[in-house]
């Protein structure tokens, strides 16, 4: 074969295949229409968390403990110096990132992390600090919470940061696997949900700040393993979705000083298929709004408010890693009242769900080649 003939069937094979950019760049069905998914930038080793600063670029976190600056075209900074040491072990790492309500003031922004707490012992911890003008470091840095008590594991860390309404920062905890059944001792921050002001410490109106027996930050208690939280846009309220084992992932709106339930009752089974708790229900221990089972294993939420998909306003788009796909829950006030599962043929697994200010969608895909995706109209 000539060089002029073997490059004419080079040409026809790359063109009958599926070339770089077609593969950043995919058509996909739902049920409302149809969507192109693509590839805003990618090289992120299991990326965890993004969020928009008011000048529209990102700051996204990579689990292994590097924090960096995303701009528009999807160019990636150098990691940002300054912040606290991470413990990238298992499931630990640095995880969530948020900015202070007031970020375009006082360039706050808020990390969660594993942090080694010495002796093989770690836990998830929330620092926060001061992105310089030039966004290469943080400055000023100073960890404001640490969960109590340690533990030399390297699982269930949670952990979401979604500010309130009030300004208070809830962050969302693990029970660390092992110790489970801590979950429904409210002297430990295991398996709980705190409510701490931002410069540290129980925020006002928590619901055992008067008692020796509980932690004052406890908001809620009963909780697995809660890396999906958002607030409702119209009432404010904290919604989360906690991890089950083998099924029971659970959509809850968590109300002060409630009990969720962990370990005692939940709607899926252990790994080894063994019986959870005492079943589904007690008294005393809230019902979820909605669960799966089987399992999707969801990290990230979003409520979408935008004008882009306005057949979307008002439903919740959750990540899912083990389910590789994007679970878009119609709500009506309290209720889920439907279920989309959309993007299985990107079969990726989905770490994170932002709606950015330009109203598209922006996921996190969660591998050694991360990616963020933004997924816009087809029109």
């Amino acid at each position: 074969m000539t060089k002029l003939r073997l490059a004419l069937a080079c040409a026809v094979l790359l063109a009958a295949s599926p070339t770089a950019l077609a593969q950043d760049t995919q058509r996909l069905r739902t049920d409302k229409g149809e969507v192109i998914v693509e590839t805003l930038a990618r090289n992120l080793q299991h990326p965890w968390s993004l969020a928009f600063l008011p000048d529209s670029r990102m700051l996204v976190t990579e689990r292994p403990g590097r924090l960096r600056l995303v701009d528009a075209q999807g160019n990636l900074s150098e990691p940002i110096k300054g912040l606290p040491p991470i413990s990238a072990r298992g499931q630990g790492g640095l995880l969530d990132v948020a900015l202070d309500p007031n970020f375009a003031q006082n360039r706050l922004i808020y990390l969660s992390f594993a942090e080694d707490r010495g002796g093989g012992r770690n836990g998830t911890s929330v620092a926060r600090g001061r992105l310089s003008q030039d966004g290469t470091r943080l400055e000023d840095t100073q960890i404001i919470f640490r969960q109590e008590p340690s533990y030399a594991g390297t699982y269930h860390f949670g952990s979401r940061l979604v500010f309130g309404r009030d300004g208070n920062l809830f962050v969302t905890l693990g029970e660390r696997n092992d110790l489970r059944e801590q979950a429904q001792n409210p002297g430990n921050h295991l398996g709980t949900i705190v409510r701490i002001k931002p410069t540290g410490g129980a925020a006002p109106g928590n619901p055992f700040v008067n008692r020796e027996d509980a932690r004052p930050e406890i908001w809620s208690y009963g909780h697995r393993n809660i890396q999906s939280a958002a607030l409702h846009p119209t009432t404010g309220e904290l919604w989360i979705v906690d991890h089950g084992a083998r099924g029971g992932d659970e959509v809850n709106i968590p109300q002060k000083g409630r009990n969720y339930g962990w370990p005692v009752i939940s709607y899926g089974v252990h790994y080894s298929g063994q019986k959870i708790g005492e079943g589904t229900r007690k008294p005393g221990m809230e019902q979820p709004v909605y669960y799966w089972d089987p399992s999707i294993a969801p990290s990230g939420m979003a409520f979408y408010t935008g004008d882009k998909f306005p057949a979307w306003r008002g439903s919740i788009l959750i990540g899912a890693l083990a389910g590789r796909l994007v679970s878009r829950l119609e709500t009506n006030g309290s209720r889920v009242t439907g279920e989309e599962r959309m993007l299985q043929n990107l079969g990726e697994r989905i770490r994170d769900v932002r709606q950015g200010p330009d109203g598209l969608i922006y996921l996190l895909t969660d591998s050694r080649q991360g990616r963020i995706l933004r997924m816009r109209p087809a029109e």
